[in-house]
């Protein structure tokens, strides 16, 4: 539970950049949103591999959000990415009766939820996401929520999203130098749907696909539930490798003609005679604008093609009802028409649909415009925050037990209903 004045705070480590959100929360409501953003140190396709250089980009982030919001934050909510995700299924059946039948409930749930994970555990990765895809009674397979029937066995099918313990243990050992705690670690992916992923994507085949500097993670929900994830190596700085090679130009100049000048389409529209001029060894060098228009749309392609390879074992394309995509490679111009025509299905661009956390970022110009792409997995570990973390005007339903006599209570009535 949420404490009167109090506040959620996710730091989102990338590859390109380091984001951080803030939600002040006062009394019995969400008060204020402080986002902070700087250039990442030390991490590559979502692997740390310079400590020192991380430790200094998270503390001079938390140092100026603090400045910022006069809060002083302790915990963090985290994630991590990239090679160090690691995914699995596990299934496991516990008898509920001897005899006949009895009625499913909460703590025969957790039970058997608790026996999946155990036989899906490793030494040496951490489970992140615990995400039930169905259980099964005797008369009912695929069943999402079997609380309340009555069966004689119990079985679910678990799909676990796991990180590699050394990584994990590194991320730890970095925020804890940089002088805080982790609160709780989220799979990137997962955290950032959930700050966009409004009703409409409770129903049929879902994807979502966020397009990072170095890796694309490409994310299947059927029916609001996780089924699938896969993450692809490479991103938007594939077409600034590309173009660098191409103009034999550094690749930090390559990334500004790609943001200032990338046009992603038909090159031949570009006249001939339109140059760019570069800086290159204290003199100005011209560039052709349709060379790099070209070399952009070609690479372009080439990664819509993979993300529809991908897309396209998972299931039929026809049965799709929502693709969306995020991240800041798609501000290129031409990119999401590239990738509809690639997919043949309509894209669409993640927004910002929790209505908790919206008011508050509407009023902020930190996140106008396109630029709360910057914070959307930051956002989405916030809103993760809230829903586990209920301030006393959002209290659950399902609220879990406070005490030992609440928990007494609790199982007294399970065994009534199990009985009578």
């Amino acid at each position: 539970m949420i404490k009167l004045n109090s506040y959620i705070c996710a730091l989102d480590i990338g590859s390109s950049k380091i984001s951080a959100c803030l939600v002040e929360i006062k009394g019995k409501r969400l008060n204020n949103i402080f986002f902070e953003t700087a250039p990442s140190k030390g991490v590559k396709a979502g692997v740390i591999i310079d400590s020192i250089e991380l430790v200094g980009a998270v503390s001079r982030l938390m140092k100026a959000l603090k400045a910022k919001s006069g809060i002083n934050v302790k915990h963090v909510y985290a994630n991590i990415s990239g090679q160090d995700i690691v995914t699995k299924r596990s299934r496991a059946i516990i008898p509920l009766a001897e005899r006949g039948n009895k009625v499913v409930t909460q703590t025969d749930i957790d039970h058997v939820n608790d026996q999946a994970r155990i036989l899906g555990s490793s030494l040496e990765e951490e489970i992140i996401q615990i995400i039930p895809s169905s259980y099964t009674i005797d008369s009912k397979n695929h069943c999402i929520n079997p609380l309340g029937l009555y069966s004689h066995r119990l079985e679910v099918d678990l799909y676990l999203v796991c990180g590699r313990l050394s990584s994990i243990q590194s991320l730890a050992r970095v925020i804890h130098q940089s002088g805080y705690d982790i609160k709780d670690l989220f799979f990137t992916g997962y955290a950032t749907s959930k700050a966009v992923f409004g009703p409409e994507f409770k129903t049929g085949l879902n994807f979502f696909c966020d397009v990072g500097s170095d890796i694309t993670e490409l994310l299947l929900f059927k029916d609001g539930i996780l089924k699938d994830v896969e993450i692809l190596p490479m991103g938007g700085d594939k077409m600034t490798a590309e173009l660098s090679d191409a103009l034999k130009i550094p690749f930090e100049l390559a990334e500004d003609i790609k943001r200032s000048h990338g046009i992603i389409g038909d090159a031949g529209q570009i006249g001939e005679d339109k140059e760019i001029l570069v800086k290159k060894s204290d003199l100005y060098k011209p560039i052709k604008q349709r060379l790099v228009a070209e070399v952009i749309t070609q690479s372009a392609k080439n990664i819509c093609l993979k993300i529809k390879e991908a897309v396209d074992k998972k299931g039929p394309m026809y049965e799709v009802n929502n693709f969306v995509i995020v991240g800041r490679t798609l501000l290129l111009e031409g990119f999401i028409e590239t990738l509809e025509n690639t997919l043949s299905i309509p894209v669409k661009l993640g927004r910002v649909s929790n209505n908790e956390i919206l008011p508050l970022i509407k009023e902020n110009e930190t996140v106008a415009g396109q630029k709360y792409l910057n914070y959307l997995t930051a956002i989405g570990m916030v809103c993760e925050g809230l829903l586990i973390h209920k301030p006393p005007t959002m209290v659950p339903i399902h609220q879990p037990a406070k005490n030992i006599i609440a928990k007494a209570v609790n199982r007294f009535k399970e065994v009534y209903q199990e009985y009578f």
